[in-house]
């Protein structure tokens, strides 16, 4: 299968998901249906950012490579040869992790 690009457009990032949790703190293994979506992963596409009203493009602040953290419902998940994605806005993006 050919591999696919993604290009997201204005202020839109592609993060790839990181795997849900499979035991709770007290070491609980989890069933499928019980994982709650993941919150977090890896920017590995950013659009140009968002068109501004004096018609300059913002810059992000998150670029490919970033680790974050995002809102619980926030973006569309999308699977992709197999891995599953999340495409939202720069502004669901709550923290940058360091």
């Amino acid at each position: 299968m050919a591999r696919m690009k993604i290009q997201p457009l204005d202020d839109r990032i592609v993060v790839e998901q990181h795997e849900a949790e499979e035991k709770t703190a007290g070491g609980i293994v989890l069933p499928e249906q019980a994982k709650e979506k993941p919150q977090r992963g890896t920017v590995v596409a950013a659009g140009p950012g968002k068109i501004l009203d004096s018609g300059n493009r913002g810059r992000l602040s998150v670029k490919v490579g970033d680790e974050v953290f995002y809102a619980k419902y926030a973006g569309t998940d999308v699977e992709i040869s197999g891995k599953q994605f999340t495409v939202l806005r720069e502004n669901d993006v709550l923290a940058i992790i360091e």
